[in-house]
């Protein structure tokens, strides 16, 4: 076996000098960063099978992608994967995830280069914390030859348009609505809004309020004491069978909002308690409020395991407690969950609005600039590099 070591700047020259001393028939030993550069270890005659492993290789110019993903698939296509050991599978992926990072840097360099326009506003969309495959996508749609402001005002416009918000149904023609969501996003608050604007709006005739909440300390006491000042009957019950029996005794009832117990999205028994809650009423619609001030990623989660049930619509929460609004704008984009009440504040009922797409827009764009959120070149270029000739 015939095995040399090569030392270069960054990987793509140390690919370049083996393809030419070694050929296309060369295969990485090793891999590790020293000063200055990299160090590789490839070797001729390796008797091993083939087979390709040769990964999908992001996009940079034209000449940098071809000559890399040739040279990595020339190099991986003589590697056997049951018959080499664990650090050489390791190594591989560590060639793997550096070319990767590489060409992503060059892709990304090539879009600031010959799209800037573009490139700043995929920036700002990701200082609002928007997913990146989200602000590809309106990038995306972005005419050509646009001035920076002019497509700045586009890219917030054509998020408007993706926000999926619908009108409140509940307070003008009634229903029977249950709120659902984890512990602690603002449930009762936001029913003894709805409620108090009910009430406000056509008086108290025709609501009455339930709480299923015997988990929560006071839980059920609070919502009879919200009954009582708002002049409306307020029931608790213990199990799905009485929810049902009520609510077929309240069948002439114009609107009945149902509070329910917070449930963790990670509870194994969520998806059980959610569809017991959903088989209670022929018509009944489940809401789920999501707290803005949620992280993204928890965001996505909550909406994916409250989707057990079919969700009507969605109240987000805690708008004033949040840093960003761009994980959980994503989130419902996403989901396709339209939001109907925005809250924030403790305020009964001045602190709960319809939701505006617009107005939620131009809120993440001011929570952005409030916080002095900043996208660096490092995340841009992991984010973006793959969608960079697309973007072009």
């Amino acid at each position: 076996m015939n095995m040399r070591r090569y030392v270069a700047k960054d990987m793509r020259e140390c690919l370049r000098q083996i393809r030419e001393a070694q050929g296309p028939d060369a295969v990485i030993v090793s891999t590790r960063r020293v000063e200055g550069g990299v160090e590789v270890v490839a070797a001729m005659d390796f008797d091993l099978a083939p087979t390709d492993l040769a990964p999908a290789v992001p996009a940079a110019d034209a000449v940098a992608e071809r000559e890399a993903a040739a040279d990595l698939a020339a190099i991986a296509t003589h590697v056997d994967t049951p018959a080499v050991n664990a650090d050489m599978q390791a190594e591989l992926r560590s060639l793997r995830q550096l070319l990767e990072s590489q060409l992503a840097t060059l892709a990304w360099n090539d879009l600031t280069r010959r799209a800037p326009v573009q490139a700043e506003v995929l920036r700002e969309l990701t200082q609002l914390g928007l997913a990146s495959d989200l602000a590809a996508s309106i990038v995306a749609d972005l005419p050509a030859r646009l001035d920076l402001a002019r497509a700045q005002h586009r890219a917030r416009a054509i998020l408007t348009h993706k926000l999926p918000v619908a009108e409140d149904r509940w307070l003008s023609r009634g229903g029977r609505v249950a709120i659902v969501g984890p512990t602690g996003v603002g449930k009762s608050t936001a029913i003894a809004k709805l409620a108090a604007r009910r009430v406000l709006e056509k008086g108290p005739q025709g609501l009455a309020l339930i709480s299923t909440d015997s988990v929560r300390f006071g839980a059920q006491e609070q919502i009879q004491n919200l009954g009582r000042l708002l002049g409306v009957p307020a029931y608790a019950v213990d199990h799905p069978r009485e929810l049902e029996q009520l609510l077929g005794k309240l069948e002439g009832t114009q609107l009945v909002l149902i509070d329910t117990a917070g449930t963790g999205q990670r509870d194994p028994r969520l998806a059980a308690k959610l569809a017991a809650l959903a088989g209670a009423h022929r018509d009944l619609e489940v809401a789920l409020v999501l707290a803005a001030s949620s992280q993204a990623g928890a965001a996505e989660e909550v909406i994916a395991r409250f989707a057990a049930v079919r969700l009507a619509a969605c109240i987000v929460t805690k708008i004033d407690e949040a840093a960003s609004l761009g994980g959980t704008l994503s989130a419902l984009i996403r989901a396709h969950l339209p939001i109907v009440w925005v809250s924030e504040g403790q305020r009964i009922p001045e602190d709960l609005v319809p939701a505006r797409a617009h107005q939620l827009v131009v809120r993440a764009v001011t929570l952005a600039e409030r916080s002095r959120a900043t996208a660096d070149e490092d995340l841009l270029q992991r984010r973006f590099g793959g969608f960079a000739h697309a973007l072009a």
